[in-house]
């Protein structure tokens, strides 16, 4: 991946945060599922196209550290898919496995 691509990735994973929170911000009511869904999304693309790259881009970086945590914090009733994938996306990140184990699994499991 060139340095090019993997900024405009990283711009499109900072435009889904964005528009994560504004949907956070409008939606009193209804968690919005479906805006974190197209984040995290965007967030596997870029760890994917990223893979042997030894160096992230500061904006992934500021939006996926933490985030597990910063989304307890911004309301009180969190579906438990939305918590498991945002933890999901930061071991992918920077732990670099998946703690699913999708297809993964000892033999036996």
């Amino acid at each position: 991946m060139t340095d090019s691509e993997k900024s405009a990735v990283a711009n499109m994973v900072e435009q889904r945060w964005v528009d994560f929170q504004m949907a956070l911000s409008d939606s009193k009511r209804k968690y919005p599922t479906q805006e974190f869904n197209k984040f995290a999304e965007t967030v596997r693309t870029y760890i994917e196209e990223s893979r042997n790259d030894p160096l992230v881009h500061r904006k992934v970086v500021q939006v996926v550290n933490g985030l597990t945590d910063s989304l307890k914090v911004g309301r009180d009733r969190i579906p438990n898919k939305v918590l498991e994938e945002a933890g999901r996306l930061e071991c992918l990140m920077f732990a670099t496995y998946d703690p699913h184990f999708e297809g993964d699994e000892p033999p036996g499991f």
